[in-house]
């Protein structure tokens, strides 16, 4: 049973969405801000987090924020209609998806599976393979699927479900070029509708998080208008 932890000031959001998920089988806990969410953190981490962008005490970019300082847990964030660059900055910081209110419950439902889903694909494929040959090599790069960990040049990198995706699937084929339509399939199901500017935002995510353990990381290509690539350096 997965725990979802669900922070929003609004009690009627935070009554009625943990109702639906307990439904579906969900382990629901529920917080009014982001101070009360990141102190039960402090003592266990969920699986998932839902969080509203805007809320009092600590808003979700503050929380997001301090929650990536130690973790890379799975997080969508609930925006409103006119939030456009609050989402944009918010996957740039290390959100995997986010919805928009007013949201369709179900749909809520349907993006929480996928990116649990995502988490566990992973490393499921490899469970039968003995684990020495779990370790992707690409020059500086070093990816082990089961542990989900990241190494650049021997340094840790951190790195969220999708963008360990989209660094794992830009890897496996070095000089080859992925499409945002591509990546976009490895990144998501089908049920989840996302456009360029999200994937976008995620590569610019990877590469800072890439930089910050080397600042001349190039390894990934921009081919404007095609995809990208990765190059071993």
């Amino acid at each position: 049973m997965s725990r979802i932890a669900l922070v929003d000031d609004d009690r009627n959001i935070l009554t009625s969405v943990s109702m639906t998920l307990e439904a579906e089988g969900f382990e629901v806990e529920t917080y009014n801000d982001g101070q009360s969410a990141l102190d039960a953190f402090n003592r266990q981490m969920p699986d998932l987090g839902v969080f509203d962008i805007k809320m009092p005490r600590m808003d979700g970019m503050d929380l997001l924020q301090r929650l990536r300082q130690k973790s890379s847990v799975p997080v969508i964030f609930l925006t409103s209609k006119d939030d456009e660059i609050d989402e944009v900055l918010g996957l740039r910081m290390g959100a995997d998806d986010y919805v928009r209110k007013p949201f369709s419950q179900r749909l809520l439902v349907e993006r929480i599976r996928a990116i649990l889903r995502r988490q566990e694909a992973i490393a499921s494929d490899e469970t039968e393979t003995p684990e020495d040959t779990q370790v992707m090599q690409r020059g500086e790069l070093s990816m082990d699927p089961l542990r989900h960990a990241v190494k650049w040049k021997g340094r840790d990198v951190t790195l969220t479900v999708t963008e360990f995706l989209l660094l794992q699937a830009l890897a496996q084929r070095p000089g080859f070029v992925k499409s945002r339509d591509q990546l976009m399939d490895v990144a998501y199901d089908d049920q989840v509708y996302v456009d360029d500017r999200t994937i976008d935002s995620h590569i610019k995510r990877l590469r800072k998080k890439m930089r910050s353990a080397d600042p001349e990381f190039s390894a990934i290509e921009t081919l404007y208008g095609i995809g990208y690539r990765y190059n071993e350096e």
